[in-house]
């Protein structure tokens, strides 16, 4: 898929990429299963890897993951992993950015890791530190936020074995987080009180436009790389697994 066609990505999905991407590559699914894929700014890039479905419950955001990922030849499903045709079975379960906004992680990821076949892989990006959590948590209707261990207890739980875990976005997303939480802060006191309601919403926030993202992309390029001489830092994780067999 062209650059050009490619939906843009906020700065801190960037930084995420960098490391989905070359992972994703070395593990070659022919099937991909993403679990609320938002407006399809990974599912667009993961159609052009494999067989893709994605699913999202928000409305607005599907409406959008449809446009861009049907075209290439995947599938968008409105609703949660539900929907889901029974005994369907992927090479690769992911979602990003949405474990966190789940009240039962440990029950729901249960569920999702059956979608895997046996011995296929399981990803996930999740906020890292729950010491950081602040005003851009809770905007957007996250519950929590993970320490490595955490998110490993969690996914060895669900049937997950095999596990690796990394952080990324350091050092350059302490300072973008910081600028969300200053965002947020003000947005808040305006914000539904319902968490459900904020969490629906969340794949909207902070979206950037197709020009400004080019600008984007060429300031974060260097933070792409530099980030991965501190896989032990960072403001998120990124993880997988497999599926026990």
């Amino acid at each position: 898929m062209s650059s050009t066609a490619t939906p843009p990505l906020s700065a801190r999905a960037r930084l995420r990429w960098a490391v989905v991407g070359p992972l994703l590559r070395r593990l070659a699914p022919k099937s991909i299963l993403e679990l609320g894929c938002g407006q399809g700014g990974f599912g667009a890039r993961l159609a052009s890897l494999g067989e893709y479905t994605g699913v999202e419950p928000d409305e607005s955001s599907w409406s959008v993951a449809s446009s861009r990922v049907t075209p290439l030849g995947g599938t968008v499903l409105h609703g949660d992993h539900h929907k889901v045709p029974d005994g369907a079975q992927f090479d690769l379960v992911c979602a990003f950015e949405v474990l966190e906004h789940i009240d039962d992680d440990r029950g729901v990821l249960a569920e999702w890791v059956p979608f895997a076949r046996p011995g296929g892989h399981v990803l996930l990006s999740v906020p890292a530190d729950p010491k950081r959590f602040g005003p851009s948590d809770e905007l957007v209707g996250h519950f929590r936020r993970y320490t490595p261990e955490q998110l490993t207890e969690v996914m060895q739980q669900a049937g997950c074995v095999d596990i690796k875990v990394r952080q990324y976005g350091w050092p350059v997303g302490y300072a973008l987080e910081a600028a969300h939480n200053r965002i947020s802060a003000r947005r808040l006191a305006a914000a539904s009180t319902d968490i459900q309601e904020r969490s629906a919403t969340s794949g909207r926030f902070l979206q950037p436009r197709r020009v400004a993202s080019a600008v984007l992309q060429l300031g974060i390029a260097p933070f792409t790389v530099v980030q991965n001489f501190a896989p032990g830092r960072g403001i998120g994780l990124v993880a997988y697994g497999r599926r026990a067999s």
